[in-house]
């Protein structure tokens, strides 16, 4: 065992959109796969499950299908991905993975015995799939359906469901698995409801295009980890300094504003040490 510094590697995104159906996933997934791989459908590969729909967008190039027919277990799933990497395929679209949903719950619910006790034989074959996903060495932009959600409220003594707005078709907590979510609407506006990216969040809604997929690329190749900007906040040496890095991450205020303002206190206590004159005793300079 050894502790190494943290770094930035070369990264291959893994993204989910979800939207009800006629959002637009499958349409904007091949979108984003265009800027993700610089135009080139060729390198550009769909896995599938929704009866021909890959097909409906065959004008905007020759990217490549995979049809995947039922049953959709999660092993036929693993080895269409397989059958994509192995082409050399560059980007690996899902569409969609609530198909394998589906087929694990009614696989559950076939099983005789204890419902909660065979969740233990269901969790593994769900695990070695997402595996599958966040492991291999492509871009995978995973489509999933969103539905009504409901929760019962008690009224006059009766329990009466309400609408909560909409839940993807898949297992609780699947949007943790993956770097960046867009929430489609029915009017093809996206949001970001998960992103580590830290391109898109906090941002208002907006129409994906190839453009976001090369901003997905770029970060990808050389884009700035967390990590790797606290780095640069911490060794600033003056305010001038700090405020290049603050107007630079712009995207990133939120989740750095303590590490800004740890700093300029750093650097304001520096240069009343230096130069106690230059400051007055209520207060110091900002770097806003």
């Amino acid at each position: 065992m050894q502790l190494r510094q943290s770094e930035r590697r070369k990264a291959k995104i893994k993204m989910a959109l979800q939207g009800s159906a006629g959002s637009g996933k499958t349409y904007s997934s091949l979108l984003l796969a265009q800027g993700l791989t610089n135009g080139d459908f060729s390198k550009v590969a769909i896995i599938d499950t929704e009866n021909g729909s890959a097909d409906l967008y065959a004008h905007l190039g020759n990217y490549n299908v995979l049809t995947l027919t039922p049953p959709f277990t999660p092993d036929n799933y693993i080895k269409a991905i397989d059958v994509c990497e192995k082409a050399g395929i560059e980007v690996i679209i899902i569409d969609s993975i609530s198909h394998c949903w589906d087929y694990l719950l009614d696989y559950h619910s076939s099983l005789a015995g204890n419902s909660f006790t065979n969740w233990a034989k269901i969790k593994p074959l769900e695990k070695a799939f997402m595996d599958k996903i966040l492991q291999c060495d492509v871009h995978v932009i995973a489509t999933m359906r969103t539905k009504q959600d409901y929760v019962l409220n008690q009224k006059d003594g009766k329990f009466i469901p309400e609408k909560v707005g909409l839940k993807a078709v898949q297992r609780d907590g699947i949007d943790f698995e993956f770097t960046l979510v867009f929430d489609i609407d029915i009017k093809h506006f996206a949001v970001s409801s998960k992103d580590r990216t830290g391109l898109f969040m906090g941002k208002p809604e907006f129409t994906i295009n190839p453009s976001t997929g090369r901003k997905i690329l770029e970060w990808c190749n050389n884009g700035t980890n967390l990590q790797s900007a606290r780095e640069k906040i911490k060794n600033t040496r003056n305010l001038e300094e700090l405020n290049v890095l603050y107007n630079q991450y712009s995207n990133w205020r939120e989740l750095l504003e303590y590490d800004f303002k740890l700093q300029r206190d750093t650097i304001n206590s520096k240069e009343i040490l230096l130069n106690p004159k230059s400051f007055s005793t209520n207060g110091s300079t900002s770097h806003r």
